[in-house]
């Protein structure tokens, strides 16, 4: 249904009529803007979700040092984002569905995800929740209601209005919440989940991480409209643009989207305007594409620094707290990596599970002939000739080599 009314002359229109304002609660120095209001939050919360900030912040700096000495082959951090990631989480019941991009380790942290079981994951060992058939960071939890990460760009933005669908449908009041970023709005994939949200109005919130690079490319060579943020009003959205380093604004803002999503089916785009301080990945070197001034700009806008700060000015925290926790953190990723890279790989039937409920005759026969093979050449295969027969004998040349590449 279209509505509209008459001209006479042409008229046309540009979108420029249409101003988003950047809703933001909290100041760099940790006090509220004047006449800001801070939404409820007790100590508890407030410092749990602190706590998951800091926890994602080691977690990337020490990771990130790991695939820089051989360790993992790939990591992404989130550095410069956390607020925009956990505090959306915060304000979601912990029954939500969470639908990622690869940039949110920090709401499993929030959730309750531990370092073993991230570390699990980064390694691909025995106790992978996906038995190591995901590169690293993809992550997925049931338990936590996180939807396993899926590598290529925006497929989960459809899979998300989908599943908050189901959701509507068994009116338990859940909704489901999907990350992802300025560059994956690009994609077909987010215009048509809009537009299928918007028209079977299904409880899903569209999170939009705005942090200003698509890898390389710049926001003002990605769209020539005003940010993501417009494109709610082609779909007759709710919509709401926050500064995303702002842990206060994105908590109020994610607390009323959820209200609109489960209580009126309504869907909502949030875009949170912030900056990824680290690499787009361990593969990129942003020095090529963006200045060194224009980092340390970002970088004094941290949003743990705003939190920590606030914090300290309620007297919820102190500067002692703060150097023992980083501390435990630190030593908690180093102890619970070593752990991780000394667990064996998944078993090798693994490979032809999961997917029927018996093992096909076809995929049988492939497993068998791989296990032959493996046999045949133990020396090229030391932890797969190891893992079939304890007994085999491995050359200590093989041996060695393996050990170099799991302790390098």
């Amino acid at each position: 249904m279209t509505t509209t009314y008459d001209v006479h002359s042409p008229s046309f229109m540009t979108g420029d009529e249409f101003q988003i304002p950047t809703f933001r609660l909290l100041q760099q120095d940790g006090t509220l803007f004047e006449g800001a209001e801070a939404p409820e939050l007790d100590k508890e919360k407030a410092l749990r979700i602190y706590r998951a900030m800091l926890v994602t912040r080691v977690l990337d700096e020490r990771m990130l040092a790991a695939q820089r000495q051989g360790r993992l082959s790939f990591y992404m951090q989130c550095t410069g984002e956390e607020a925009a990631v956990i505090g959306a989480t915060a304000a979601l019941d912990d029954a939500d569905m969470i639908m990622a991009q690869y940039r949110e380790q920090g709401a499993l942290a929030y959730r309750g995800f531990t370092y073993d079981e991230f570390m699990n994951q980064l390694f691909g060992n025995e106790l992978d929740y996906g038995k190591g058939r995901q590169m690293p960071i993809h992550y997925g939890s049931r338990k936590l209601h996180y939807m396993t990460i899926s590598s290529p760009l925006a497929t989960q933005i459809p899979q998300a209005t989908g599943y908050a669908y189901g959701q509507k449908m068994a009116g338990e009041g859940h909704c489901t919440i999907t990350f992802f970023g300025e560059g994956a709005a690009s994609e077909g994939d987010f215009h048509a989940a809009l537009n299928m949200a918007s028209v079977h109005k299904v409880p899903v919130i569209f999170f939009c991480r705005n942090n200003g690079y698509a890898i390389s490319t710049p926001a003002t060579e990605q769209f020539a409209a005003d940010g993501i943020a417009p494109r709610a009003f082609g779909y007759r959205m709710h919509v709401i643009r926050v500064d995303g380093n702002d842990i206060l604004a994105v908590y109020r803002a994610t607390q009323e989207a959820r209200a609109i999503a489960v209580e009126q089916n309504e869907p909502v785009l949030i875009e949170a305007m912030t900056y990824r301080l680290a690499a787009h990945s361990s593969s990129d070197d942003p020095s090529g594409y963006r200045s060194r001034k224009e980092e340390e700009a970002w970088r004094e806008k941290d949003p743990i620094l705003r939190m920590q700060r606030w914090l300290l000015d309620r007297q919820w925290w102190s500067e002692e707290e703060e150097k023992d926790l980083q501390e435990s953190l630190r030593r908690e990723v180093l102890e619970t990596m070593k752990r991780a890279e000394k667990r064996p790989p998944p078993p090798l039937e693994s490979l032809v599970t999961d997917v029927y409920a018996d093992v096909t005759p076809a995929l049988q026969r492939q497993l068998d002939a791989l296990k032959t093979h493996i046999r045949k050449y133990p020396d090229a295969y030391p932890k797969g000739a190891s893992s079939l027969d304890p007994d085999v004998s491995v050359s200590s040349d093989a041996a060695k080599a393996s050990d170099d590449q799991e302790g390098a």
